[in-house]
């Protein structure tokens, strides 16, 4: 397998939502020194990479989202882990004032906003026809809604007079279309036009926009969802060019050149990030769709045993997503 040739390529990651036990920077360690990074969904999976890379460059960083328990303690991992200073904040991106109030506790905090991170997301596996319209619509908002929400404030607060760097967190699910990812797709194919209008609107502000789309990612819950550990031992992951699924580090790194100097001169970018899965992996629809269509049915898991794919129902999604089937 192409991992067992190049494995001295990958980068130091845990499958957990704990920081490295150790790091070794491909970048100088003062890359982002005393900036300040502003990241949704910063409080696990590649968010919290994300959040941990940049500081342990040299970056101090905001993490958002709905769950403040698991941010304050995912807050003093990172700080113990890097020497930064990590200020965990509740927000809903659906809703900006809420938003607005956290940047605010940013800047009071810190005295500047460098970076902005839109990764928090909300999906699931369905086929379109047991989709509840709420359902469709939640994931949306929250996409879709919640990164325009997000750069929106964060522009109008410090970005237009100080310039800034946003990266979004996309996808690769609507380049070729694919079942089961109706919503999701839509999304993620928004924002990327939302990347492309932002920079071209922003730059004269001195702003870039960027993306950056992952493909299956270790220790992630898509990840979980498309078998684990288990399915890509089992061959699941063959088709991709690479030959296997990527891991939160890499993803990190890629956020990190798109946020830092290294990419100065470019903005409305989509830097994909999948081994070429987007390019080769089959897309069995017959398959996918081989599937009670009832609305409990809505609950599955694709995990990959022989060459082609079983699909379960998945016991383990979260509650919010839970109510995001009713």
């Amino acid at each position: 397998m192409a991992e067992h040739r190049r494995r001295d390529e990958l980068p130091e990651d845990v499958g957990s939502d704990d920081c490295l036990a150790s790091y070794t920077h491909i970048y100088s360690p003062d890359l982002l020194k005393d900036q300040v990074a502003f990241i949704t969904g910063g409080g696990s999976g590649i968010g919290l990479r994300i959040a941990e890379i940049f500081m342990r460059h040299g970056c101090d960083t905001v993490i958002a989202s709905r769950n403040l328990d698991k941010l304050k303690e995912a807050a003093v991992k990172l700080s113990a882990a890097s020497g930064r200073r990590c200020l965990p904040l509740r927000i809903d991106v659906r809703q900006p004032d809420g938003i607005a109030a956290a940047v605010d506790e940013t800047l009071k905090e810190f005295g500047r906003l460098d970076i902005l991170i839109n990764n928090a997301a909300g999906n699931f596996l369905c086929p379109a026809s047991a989709l509840s319209f709420n359902a469709f619509k939640t994931v949306l908002e929250i996409d879709t809604m919640g990164t325009f929400n997000t750069s929106k404030v964060v522009y109008e607060k410090w970005f237009k007079e100080h310039g800034g760097n946003v990266v979004n967190v996309s996808a690769t699910l609507a380049y070729r279309g694919q079942a089961l990812q109706v919503h999701a797709g839509s999304a993620k194919a928004a924002n990327d036009a939302m990347t492309k209008h932002l920079a071209v609107e922003w730059g004269p502000s001195g702003v870039r926009v960027n993306a950056v789309a992952p493909g299956p990612i270790s220790g992630t819950e898509g990840y979980r969802r498309l078998g684990g550990p288990g399915a890509e031992a089992a061959g699941s992951f063959q088709a991709v060019p690479l030959q296997r699924a990527g891991n939160k580090t890499e993803m990190a790194h890629c956020a990190l050149f798109l946020a830092s100097r290294a990419s100065s001169y470019v903005t409305g970018a989509i830097l994909v990030a999948d081994g070429g899965a987007w390019l080769t992996s089959p897309n069995d629809v017959s398959a996918l769709l081989g599937i009670a269509t009832s609305k409990r049915a809505k609950l599955l898991l694709v995990a990959g045993k022989e060459e082609g794919q079983m699909i379960r129902r998945n016991q383990d999604l979260s509650k919010e997503i839970m109510q995001l089937m009713d």
